[in-house]
């Protein structure tokens, strides 16, 4: 068992808010939802199976001290002194972080993919920039958020959560520290009173945690982030949520589990994802190799084909060598009457676009500025679980398994198209006019379906009343990109969805097996 260290904090600096401008507006749509008051507080959680971590004891957390102690009295001081003179803002922050911390972070989460999300402009030589991790605030900013390094970021975040809070739960249940206002009924309770068990304190595990994760993935904003995380901690202390000491041991372990996703990121191939000139060549001759048209960008001057090496990267809820089982079979022939047909079929439907089509693809089109299609489901998923009245780690686990369902979807979905190379349809016919961005990287398979049968799949399960309704908008995410021009109908939507839904069952078989049912 690892040990963990707690040094005193002598205070909380009061953060500074930095709006992060992007076209969805996130928090606007939900800082008027209620506190988090949720239906069970999942008491047993710290038995459930945990991701990475080999046992939710893993990094141990010593034992708090009483709460008859002059230094626990001193902490309990500390929230009235707080509570004494509360300004707006800090009543704001009390209500804005109470609605839920895993749907905040999520939500924060999303805000960082889309101002991210902005492919480099070309150099003067027609050359393309790539961003640096090592320097990621120099042109282009550091990460490119592009639909696969999104789902691989809502996956890590979303997975690392879930193991600290089961870690959390765990001790939680085994040193069962009473709330502050539980011990001191004099003082002011801003939020929900629970039956939790307030030690260690699960939004400081969720703030240590996700500041320590999405400061790897998003390197140019990590005082943006620390502002957050010591804002959520602040709230707890002023609502009488936590004592100091609560927060401190909940922070350690946050960090400390965080490590341990930090070391699977920097190992999972994701790195060398983006390949090389070498590499795009040998794509293209393999491809001419079977007789086919290969795929080549479109933008002028061409720019590199998007991360052909992400297929090889580790997946959360299979192995590599169930990516390559999960590979569908190839596409028509370029050359076949069949892949004729299909052309045909997107060169009519352009040629007459509804109103009613032009919404569906506006609708789903998440591209550059936005927060992906993995982050569209994760925005559809945080509305419907407000509503079924979660716990944190609930929310955690069943964010968790939707994340890691799109990483893996997108991983199996670039496996697929760079082992085809397999061309775009206004390439195969110029005539044909795209409704919305082509984006940069072969056809076959359409990742809105992949991504958009892993989700309604996953979702479906966790939540049975809604799965006509998520299949629903799968089928129309789907037929988005027929729609637009980008996808052919039959081979890659249609493959797409029972691709993305076959992800999903993996999700499905963990949910079924990891305790929480």
């Amino acid at each position: 068992m690892k040990k963990i260290i707690f040094y005193p904090v002598i205070v909380l600096v009061t953060a500074t808010i930095t709006i992060i401008a992007c076209n969805k507006d996130i928090e606007g749509r939900t800082d008027n939802i209620p506190a988090l008051s949720p239906s069970s507080i999942d008491v047993n959680a710290g038995t459930w199976k945990p991701v990475l971590l080999t046992s939710p004891s893993e990094f141990s957390v010593a034992a708090p001290g009483a709460t008859t102690s002059p230094d626990y009295i001193a902490q309990i001081n500390e929230i009235k002194s707080w509570q004494a003179n509360l300004t707006n803002e800090e009543k704001r922050i009390v209500k804005y972080w109470s609605a839920g911390a895993v749907l905040r972070w999520n939500e924060i989460m999303r805000e960082l993919v889309a101002k991210h999300n902005l492919p480099p402009y070309q150099n003067e030589d027609g050359t393309y920039p790539v961003p640096s991790a090592s320097n990621p605030l120099a042109y282009p900013q550091f990460p490119f958020a592009n639909p696969p390094y999104a789902a691989r970021a809502y996956a890590y975040v979303s997975a690392a959560q879930y193991d600290a809070l089961i870690a959390a739960w765990y001790y939680k249940t085994l040193y069962n520290r009473a709330a502050p206002y539980e011990v001191d009924s004099t003082l002011n309770v801003l939020i929900p009173r629970s039956d939790l068990p307030s030690y260690p304190s699960e939004d400081a595990v969720l703030a240590g945690v996700a500041a320590e994760m999405l400061k790897l993935l998003f390197p140019g904003d990590q005082d943006y982030i620390q502002k957050k995380a010591e804002e959520q901690k602040r709230a707890r202390i002023i609502a009488g949520a936590n004592v100091r000491s609560d927060i401190e041991a909940g922070d350690a372990l946050g960090k400390a589990v965080a490590q341990k996703f930090v070391a699977r990121a920097r190992g999972d191939r994701a790195g060398a994802a983006g390949g090389n000139a070498a590499l795009w060549k040998q794509l293209e001759d393999d491809c001419m190799a079977k007789g086919e048209t290969p795929w080549n960008s479109l933008e002028t001057p061409k720019r590199p084909p998007m991360l052909p090496l992400f297929g090889k990267v580790k997946p959360f809820l299979f192995d590599s060598l169930t990516v390559i089982a999960l590979r569908p079979g190839p596409p028509p022939s370029t050359s076949s009457a069949e892949m004729k047909a299909e052309v045909e079929e997107v060169y009519n439907q352009t040629s007459n676009a509804s109103r009613e089509d032009i919404r569906i693809i506006h609708f789903w089109a998440d591209g550059a500025g936005t927060y992906t299609p993995p982050g569209h489901w994760m925005s559809i998923a945080a509305e419907d679980f407000i509503r079924k009245n979660f716990s944190e780690v609930r929310w955690a686990r069943n964010m968790a398994l939707l994340a890691m369902a799109e990483m893996d979807a997108a991983i199996v979905c670039w496996d697929t198209k760079y082992y085809y190379f397999n061309p775009r349809p206004c390439q195969m016919n110029p005539n044909i006019k795209s409704l919305t961005g082509v984006p940069n990287f072969p056809s076959y398979i359409s990742g809105h379906s992949t991504f958009s049968g892993a989700a309604s799949r996953i979702l479906g399960y966790l939540i049975p009343e809604r799965a006509a309704a998520y299949d629903a908008m799968a089928e129309e995410a789907s037929r988005s990109r027929f729609l637009a021009g980008i996808h052919y109908r039959k081979s890659d939507c249609a493959v797409g969805l029972v691709v993305g839904k076959r992800v999903g069952d993996y999700a499905i078989q963990r949910a079924k097996t990891d305790g929480a049912e």
